[in-house]
């Protein structure tokens, strides 16, 4: 059954078997039933259509080297049903399976087959397709190969006459645009003479390969056509004909100049450094070429360098003078070109100009000046003032930083003369400097000093003045003298004089006159300065006046003396003189002389006997004036006088003598001391330079005699010597005596304290110091202890043995010496010394005796107690006897055999095993002898007489002082009870004293405690009354009503309740209890049994460090809160990207906020969590943290200094190391690169993970040059480039070439070396050879150009011509000429 209802009468069956044969058959159904069913033929299941028919066999077009296309047409029977698509497939000639060319379905008719491998055949099917599948393919094309097609090519382009000459015509043009698929092998170029129809191939058959082409022996003035075409290997293609006709002439040009653009801006240039301007030049004819300096004359030592294509301008060496505009003129038939160049040498600046000294006073110079013409290139920061003293070579700085253009120079000399210059500085240094001329620091005069009246005549006046209190620096060259009479106002010059005084003469009697001096030095004239009154003329009358110019005079004794005093007086007075007293006696040697205005004494060969005081007296009529003069005559002093010996040792002697009655003049400088031995005849100097008039002459030998001598010494001379009486060195005194009563005054283990006294008699001197020598008891060797004299009469002995007994001496020393030694002192050991026994009491005494009782020593000296030594004293008048006759090892004694009533004093002695007896102790004071009964008597402190009151916990202690004769029994009882030694219990009980201590008191120890002394004198009892004080502790649920007891017997007034219940509410309740009874209780407020903290907060701002492939740090910051518990700890965890389960990293507590996940797997990313840990738990995490395990990545880069990156200069034949430094992860791979160089052949390179480095050995002009090394990893590239400059001769010249042959001679052309070895090539050597010889001959060695003409050549002879260039370096490779040069008018 297909479908049992089926409204319609056709149906669609689907879910058919293709290819399987069905019969159908349909039946139908009315109300009544089903009908007899109706059965169709058999039909096979299969589609209505076929897959179609195949297409036609491709057709290929446009084939080029990697694709081909394909076009084909539709197959003739589609199958039934419409053609979808088609495919295309293609199968290599080398290979078996056909493979589809179309990736998408084709739906056209055409198509561009790509990817082909050039040089392989192919062979191409389609098929057609539709609903039914793919048809069959088409027939296959035959194989294709898969290259380009090659056709002639285009023709060339751009042709155009780049020269011409009388016989050449140069052609140039640009390769086709079309090369016909194959490349151009050649150009072919054809000329006609413009009259004729015939072509004429110029070029070799086979074409020439370059754009352009000389077309030469053509004939002067003709006119030619040209036309060229390329070739290659299908053939020669299309030609281009040249526009126009050319005429074979010379070419006339204009002058042109080329510049640079480096050269149209400004040229920079460092002092010291070559400057090149090379500017190409054109111009037909060659033209004449000028270089001249715009602002100047050019440098004398440029070398100008001109060929037909460029000119040079060379200097060496340049400096700032170099600087300007610099002008370059062509000049030739055609006209002329200038072109100018700016150069700007980079120097210091050069001299300041206008240099003016401004202002000159008497200690200062104001300077003034312009900048410099040549700043030096760079702006002028500042300037350098400097000075130089007339007399000095050397100028000094006065200001290194002066930024404006004057200068005040101040604190010179004044009237110095003086040099100055100045220098302008930029950054490149300190220029050239200005100088003045010498200037002379001075001004004009201040006005004369004070002018006084001199004289006044009828007809004259006669003034003096002072000079000026200063001159203005510069010497006074003149004083002018001006007068204005009475009622005149003009002043007129009456005298010009070089001294300070002048005489007016002419001037009218009576007549009154004003006068002022005027004081001239070179730098003009001062004011002037009036006479302070006026002054008529007319004679006057005056008491003399003595002028003194000096009131001593000291002239050197022979030598002569003049005394001249100057005076005055009118009417003229007369002179007379005095010598001490009487009238001056004129001898051959003593002369008077007197003038009307002065008296002079002439004293000649001055001697001692001319000392004296000198007086003159002048009388007139008016009055009398007397002065008074002394002389000194220079000369030695006599000798000193009374020689005294203050005072005599054994090894000094003190002098002290009188100066001489005559110094010479002048003061004693010093005196000279002498010493002889009376034995001898020679004197030795003992000091030349005695200042005083006493000496201490110091290490004579003791008991020789000696006598002295003693000079006195001037300036002028040594005076005669005097001598002393002799003396005998020695001591007015002998040594001292021996010390007196030496004793150890105290001894212990470590050290003994010895003690004596003076000595009986010091000798006559002081004793000084003491000597202490000491020595074991069973030595015989005394051995010095002191290390210097000893002051004091006692000395500290350390460093002894313990045990040993020592003995010791003292010497007493003074200046005479050391003394004899004492006695040696008695043996003393070397022990502690025995305390005396302490506490001594009586304890009893009867009609005939006393009981003693005392303590031991509290320090025994080191050994044991071995007995003791009881004394007594009769009162008041005995002597101490010893009691005990036997060794007495008790501290308790009873002294027998006493007088009754009769006062005794008693003490008790020491003695240790060492035999050491202590001092004796303290006594007992006066004790009479009877019989005697003491009663117990019992003293406490009051605080035990009332309640005593304990802390629970504390310690009870009762001490009583007991006193009684005979000593009573002690007993201590509690509540009736008597109390015995227990753990917590202890009594101690002396003669004298009991104690009672319980420990850690509770509260049954509380009650009355009783203290009983009984002897024969009878019983005393006292009691003490004790409460242990504590408290009581309770607690309660607030849900219940019942107090439970925590602690009845608190000692504290703190306490731990514990086993609450937690999350109970409970309240608290404390009473104290005391002597009285129980206290009122305090209640707590109610409070929950909880913890007091939680947990913390979890840690924060989790990151990850330091990240390698197997390991990375986790660090963290510290929780927001800790809960209310300080952190105890972290705890790490981690889990990988892929897993589920987290692992902890640390297994001890860390307690740092970083921690290192170690054993990491490579490339696998990991999470991280941290909690922090309380007392309450750990925390929440962490917020997780990703990290890849993984090496980081760090670009490469170069550590290198900028040292390094400065070029590398190396001398030819040497070696060199450069090494640079890098990093980088992962680590980068390194090569080092050289243009045309393989490094790795030439060079020795060593990397390591840090540096790499390159080595060249023996360096050449080829290794100059660039070097590159780069760095690569994945994380990126890195490239430094160190430039190397060896220093070696040039290589060879550039295109060596022979051109201009004539008959008899040619000239050969280069180009510079493209390798000039480190230095600029400055010459070059030219050599030739013929061609049947092998040497070769110099032509010249000093060719600066890069042209020679060789002359005298051999018509018809053939050549050879080589060039070797020549730097600083040396002399580098010669390049030579290819092919040899006939000489025969043209070149070949």
């Amino acid at each position: 059954m297909v479908e049992p209802k089926i409204q319609a009468i056709s149906y669609k069956i689907t879910k058919l078997l293709p290819g399987n044969e069905y019969i159908f058959r349909v039946t139908a159904v009315n109300k009544y039933g089903v009908g007899e069913p109706l059965e169709s033929e058999p039909v096979i299941a299969r589609n209505p259509f076929t897959t179609p028919s195949a297409p036609s066999t491709p057709e290929a077009s446009a084939i080029t080297r990697d694709s081909i296309v394909l076009t084909w047409e539709r197959p003739e029977n589609n199958g039934g049903a419409e053609i979808e698509g088609y495919v295309l497939e293609k199968r290599d000639k080398d290979g078996i399976r056909w493979t589809k060319c179309n990736k998408k379905r084709l739906n056209d008719l055409r198509f561009r087959c790509t990817g082909l491998t050039e040089g392989h055949s192919y062979e191409f099917r389609v098929s057609a397709e539709n609903a039914a599948g793919v048809g069959k393919p088409s027939a296959p094309t035959p194989y294709i190969k898969a290259c380009d097609a090659t056709y002639p090519p285009g023709p060339p382009n751009n042709p155009k006459v780049t020269e011409h000459s009388s016989t050449t015509v140069s052609l140039c043009w640009s390769r086709p645009i079309y090369d016909g698929g194959a490349a151009i092998s050649g150009y072919i170029v054809e000329m006609k003479e413009a009259a004729d129809d015939e072509w004429i191939i110029c070029t070799p058959h086979t074409g020439v390969q370059a754009t352009h082409y000389t077309v030469k022996k053509l004939k002067e003035n003709a006119e030619y056509n040209f036309r060229i075409c390329a070739v290659n290997c299908e053939g020669v293609g299309e030609h281009v004909d040249l526009p126009g006709s050319v005429i074979a002439a010379e070419k006339l040009e204009a002058p042109e100049v080329e510049l640079d653009a480096d050269l149209r801006k400004m040229v920079n240039v460092r002092a010291t450094a070559t400057l090149r301007l090379f500017v190409t030049i054109r111009g037909k004819p060659e033209p004449e070429v000028r270089w001249s300096k715009a602002d100047g004359t050019l440098n004398e030592c440029a070398q100008i360098e001109v060929t037909s294509s460029y000119t040079m301008l060379v200097i060496e060496n340049v400096d700032r003078f170099d600087t300007g505009k610099y002008v370059l003129t062509l000049e030739n038939l055609s006209g002329s070109k200038s072109a100018f160049i700016n150069v700007r040498v980079l120097d210091s600046p050069s001299a300041p100009t206008n240099l003016e000294v401004k202002d000159v006073k008497r200690n200062s110079v104001s300077l003034s000046w312009e900048p410099p013409l040549i700043d030096g290139g760079a702006k002028i920061s500042h300037y350098i003032v400097e000075k130089r003293e007339q007399k000095r070579m050397a100028f000094t700085s006065v200001c290194t930083n002066c930024v404006r253009n004057s200068y005040i120079i101040s604190d010179l000399q004044e009237g110095g003369r003086y040099y100055f210059r100045v220098l302008a500085v930029n950054e490149l240094g300190v220029g050239l400097p200005a100088s003045t001329d010498q200037v002379k620091v001075s001004e004009a005069p201040l006005p004369p000093g004070k002018i006084v009246l001199v004289d006044v005549t009828r007809h004259t006046v006669t003034l003096s003045w002072e000079k000026p209190d200063h001159d203005g620096g510069s010497k006074i060259t003149n004083y002018i003298v001006e007068m204005q009479p009475k009622g005149d106002d003009k002043w007129t010059v009456c005298s010009e004089v070089k001294a300070l005084e002048a005489t007016i003469e002419g001037l009218t009697t009576g007549e009154e006159y004003s006068f002022r001096v005027i004081a001239v030095n070179d730098k003009g004239r001062s004011d002037a300065k009036p006479l302070a009154a006026s002054v008529v003329v007319k004679d006057i009358t005056m008491e003399p006046i003595i002028n003194l110019l000096f009131n001593t005079y000291s002239v050197k004794s022979g030598d002569d003396l003049k005394i001249d005093v100057p005076f005055k007086g009118r009417p003229q007075p007369e002179v007379s003189w005095k010598k001490d007293g009487q009238v001056l006696k004129q001898t051959t040697r003593v002369n008077v002389v007197t003038s009307k205005t002065s008296s002079k004494i002439v004293i000649k060969d001055a001697t001692k006997e001319d000392v004296g005081k000198y007086e003159i007296t002048l009388t007139n009529s008016v009055g009398t004036k007397t002065g008074e003069i002394s002389v000194i005559i220079l000369d030695k002093p006599g000798p000193p006088s009374n020689i005294k010996v203050d005072e005599v040792s054994a090894d000094f002697i003190c002098l002290s003598w009188d100066p001489p009655t005559y110094d010479g003049g002048c003061q004693i400088n010093n005196y000279v001391v002498e010493k002889r031995d009376t034995t001898t005849t020679t004197w030795q100097i003992v000091s030349a330079t005695v200042a005083r008039t006493s000496i201490k002459v110091s290490r004579l030998t003791q008991g020789t005699e000696y006598q002295f001598r003693i000079a006195a010494e001037n300036r002028y001379g040594k005076s005669h010597a005097v001598d002393s009486a002799p003396v005998v060195a020695q001591y007015p005194f002998e040594p001292p005596g021996s010390p007196t009563n030496l004793h150890v005054a105290h001894a212990t283990k470590t050290g003994m304290l010895v003690v004596w006294g003076r000595p009986a008699s010091d000798g006559g001197s002081p004793v000084i110091g003491y000597h202490v020598e000491c020595k074991d008891q069973s030595s015989i060797l005394w051995t010095k202890v002191n290390r210097g004299l000893l002051a004091e009469t006692q000395f500290k002995m350390t460093g002894i043995e313990e045990g040993l007994q020592y003995q010791f001496r003292v010497y007493a020393e003074n200046i005479a010496g050391i003394g004899p030694c004492t006695k040696a002192s008695e043996p003393v050991a070397a022990r502690d010394p025995c305390e005396p026994p302490h506490n001594l009491r009586v304890t009893n005494i009867t009609r005939t005796s006393v009981s003693l009782f005392w303590e031991k020593p509290e320090y025994d000296g080191g050994v044991k107690i071995t007995g003791y030594i009881v004394e007594r004293k009769e009162l008041p008048n005995g002597r101490w006897l010893k009691c005990n006759f036997t060794n007495l090892q008790d501290t308790y004694f009873d002294v027998t055999g006493l007088t009754e009533d009769v006062q005794y004093d008693f003490h008790v002695i020491a003695k240790n095993s060492a035999e050491l007896l202590s001092v004796p102790s303290e006594t007992t004071g006066p004790v009479t002898v009877k019989d005697d009964v003491d009663p117990p008597t019992i003293i406490l402190e009051d605080k035990f007489r009332q309640l005593v009151v304990i802390k629970a916990g504390d310690i009870i202690r009762v001490d009583a002082e007991i006193t009684g004769r005979p000593l009573p029994v002690v007993s201590w009882s509690k509540d009736g009870k008597e109390i015995e030694a227990k753990a917590r219990c202890e009594i101690t009980s002396t003669n004298f004293a009991t104690t009672l201590i319980v420990r850690d008191a509770i509260r049954r120890d509380s009650g009355q405690y009783v203290l009983t002394l009984h002897n024969v004198a009878g019983t005393r009892s006292v009691a003490i009354n004790c409460k242990i004080l504590h408290y009581i502790v309770e607690k309660r649920e607030t849900s219940r009503l019942a107090w439970t007891l925590i602690y009845g017997d608190m000692k504290a007034t703190t306490c731990k309740v514990t086993k609450l219940l937690k999350g109970n509410e409970y309240i608290f309740r404390v009473r104290g209890v005391n002597k009285y009874g129980d206290g009122e209780a305090l209640e707590s407020e109610a409070t929950k049994a909880v913890d007091p903290f939680t947990v913390p907060a979890a840690p924060t701002s989790v990151q990850v460090t330091s990240v390698t492939s197997e390991a990375m740090t986790i660090c963290w910051e510290r929780p927001v809160s800790d809960g209310g518990s300080s952190i105890s700890g972290y705890v790490i965890e981690k889990r990988e990207k892929t897993g589920l389960r987290w692992c902890r990293v640390n297994k001890k507590p860390v307690y740092d906020l970083r921690v290192k996940a170690s054993h990491l797997r490579e490339g696998c990313e990991y999470e991280y969590r941290v909690f922090a840990e309380n007392a309450a738990g750990l925390s929440a995490p962490s917020i997780a943290y990703k990290q890849v395990a993984k090496e980081r990545e760090e670009e490469p880069i170069f550590d290198i200094s900028n040292e390094m990156r400065k070029t590398l200069i190396v001398r030819d034949g040497s070696s060199f190391t450069m090494t640079v430094p890098f990093r980088g992860k992962p680590i980068p791979s390194v090569t080092w690169t050289k243009p045309d160089v393989d490094l790795r052949v030439r060079a020795v390179i060593d990397t390591t993970d840090t540096f790499t480095s390159i080595t060249l050995e023996k360096a050449t002009r080829n290794d100059s040059g660039k070097y590159t090394v780069t760095l690569s990893s994945v994380a990126g590239t890195s490239s430094l480039t160190l430039n190397v400059r060896v220093l070696d001769s040039p290589g060879p010249p550039a295109h060596v070439e022979v051109k201009e042959v004539t008959k008899t001679s040619a000239t050969v052309t280069w180009d510079t070396p493209e390798n000039e070895g480190g230095g600029p090539v400055k010459n070059y050597l030219v050599d030739f050879r013929e061609a049947s010889k092998k040497g070769w001959t110099r032509l010249t060695d000093t060719c600066h150009r890069l042209t020679y003409k060789v002359t005298d050549l051999q018509e018809g002879g053939v050549y050879y011509f080589r060039v070797t260039g020549e730097n600083e370096y040396g002399v580098g490779v010669p390049a030579e000429t290819k092919e040899g040069t006939k000489i025969t008018g043209t070149e070949f």
